[in-house]
């Protein structure tokens, strides 16, 4: 039988990742998927994972030198036998009702691409917890684009993404190798007058970074790549790209501000530390966890510096 969907997931060096996404996908309440390994040049290979579900799962293992996740994802594409295209990272499980949701909205709002939100699982770590409050957080860089009342307007992100293969065969897939592809390519979707929305309940669980250097490094190319994608569609950089940079900079004039007025470093004192209770009061509402909740300050605080200043040096470089 043909699958209607195609399960896509490049992976570099991460076989324990894909042992676990992988025992995910075999729980689908829907089953009528293929998937597809693409090893991006890995060193470190996922060959005995992916033998290991091959009698759970239609699963199929490409090898290729290593050229980004862009390229990595499009090799996939090219060899998907299903109508629609799924992409996720290596580092989600997937909710066993994932594909019931998709289902239901491509039924009712005949969407051309979709894209989910991500959440943090129990078994993650407390600081990955932390860091995926921050990422989703309306009160950070975080939060999604758009909305399900928004079609057309969404802009997915590859770590939960779905395209039909009309899609990918006017679009061609991804045009950057890495850093804000996922933005590039939603963009141009917009553009080709495709259906894009959000798929509100088809989340997933992703991991982030398991230190807070790592995620420094992460959200530094997120900055980055929203200013490699202002280079080819200027419009879609705006004013509200700039925050976290100005955030860096309001954040050094707190330094300075005693040089230049004890009640001007008093003032902005309490503001930073309202923003900071601000973040933490609401993740521990809606975490229920106090140690998320305090560990989020420091993570939206790498966040904003990571982000701002990934922005900031990408500027001043083009």
């Amino acid at each position: 039988m043909t699958p209607k969907y195609s399960v896509i997931i490049p992976v570099y060096n991460r076989p324990e990742e894909v042992r676990e996404i992988l025992q995910s996908l075999t729980t689908q309440s829907f089953k009528n998927f293929e998937v597809i390994i693409v090893e991006d040049g890995s060193s470190k290979t996922c060959v005995s994972e992916v033998e290991e579900f091959k009698s759970s799962l239609d699963i199929h293992y490409f090898f290729k030198p290593n050229s980004g996740p862009g390229p990595a994802r499009n090799f996939g594409f090219a060899r998907a036998r299903g109508s629609y295209f799924v992409i996720f990272d290596s580092d989600c499980i997937i909710p066993e009702h994932y594909f019931d949701h998709v289902e239901r909205a491509l039924e009712v709002n005949r969407l051309d691409a979709w894209g989910g939100p991500d959440r943090a699982h129990r078994e993650f770590t407390i600081l990955q917890r932390a860091m995926g409050y921050t990422m989703s957080s309306f009160l950070t860089t975080g939060g999604i684009r758009g909305g399900k009342h928004h079609v057309g307007w969404f802009q997915p992100r590859s770590f939960n993404m779905g395209i039909s293969r009309d899609v990918f065969t006017v679009t061609g897939g991804f045009n950057f190798d890495r850093y804000a592809e996922d933005i590039e390519f939603s963009i141009r979707m917009k553009y080709s007058g495709f259906r894009v929305g959000l798929v509100e309940e088809a989340f997933v669980y992703h991991k982030r970074r398991t230190t807070l250097g790592q995620f420094f490094k992460q959200v530094f190319n997120f900055g980055k790549g929203r200013v490699l994608v202002g280079k080819v569609h200027p419009a879609e950089v705006k004013l509200t790209h700039w925050i976290p940079t100005f955030f860096v900079f309001c954040c050094l004039g707190l330094l300075i501000s005693p040089l230049i007025h004890p009640a001007l470093f008093t003032t902005a004192g309490i503001l930073f530390a309202a923003y900071l209770c601000a973040i933490f009061l609401h993740a521990l509402v809606t975490q229920r966890h106090f140690t998320v909740a305090l560990l989020s300050m420091p993570s939206a605080l790498v966040q904003l510096w990571g982000y701002g200043l990934g922005f900031l040096s990408a500027k001043l470089r083009n």
